[in-house]
């Protein structure tokens, strides 16, 4: 298989939940997944594999709201084709919750830098009424409105290791 882009989407709640939804696409043109998911057993092998290996992959990452360690924890994996059987792609979903504020609050991200083998965008919404105040994340990145992020990571760049966010979080 042969990764070919990825999406990060990050929603933050006003009471301090992230839902993280990430979807890989992929190139199989051996359709190697196609034929995988025709087996009952294979598919919930492979589905089990890919849960343990991105819980692996969170678990070491250091996510802190507020200078406080949030545990990121995968809740569902699934695998599904774009249009055709060669062009699977396998789609998280992830949560934490962390302690949010009245005014600003940090998300930060400490992880192991790695260069990226394929390209990828993410995007964040924070609640309605917050905006985004300052933003690290090693990329030029776009304040869509006030509350929601975008950034684009491009296939061979070096991911910094660190990423942080502050947001401003009004009172309802």
């Amino acid at each position: 298989m042969i990764p070919i882009y990825a999406h990060g989407f990050f929603n933050v709640c006003r009471d301090g939940s992230v839902t993280q939804l990430i979807i890989f696409e992929y190139l199989d043109p051996g359709m190697e997944y196609f034929k995988l998911v025709r087996s009952k057993r294979g598919y919930a092998k492979e589905l089990a594999t890919l849960r343990r290996n991105m819980q692996l992959f969170l678990d070491a990452e250091d996510v802190r709201i507020n200078n406080e360690r949030v545990y990121p924890r995968v809740v569902s994996v699934d695998i599904g084709f774009s249009g055709s059987k060669d062009r699977p792609y396998i789609k998280y979903l992830v949560r934490f919750k962390g302690k949010l504020r009245d005014g600003d609050n940090i998300y930060e991200d400490s992880y192991e830098s790695e260069v990226a083998e394929y390209d990828y965008v993410v995007t964040w919404v924070f609640p309605e009424g917050s905006s985004i105040i300052k933003v690290d994340v090693g990329y030029e990145y776009k304040v869509v409105s006030d509350n929601i992020l975008t950034f684009f990571v491009p296939e061979g760049s070096e991911t910094p290791g660190y990423e942080s966010i502050v947001f401003r979080l009004g009172s309802v």
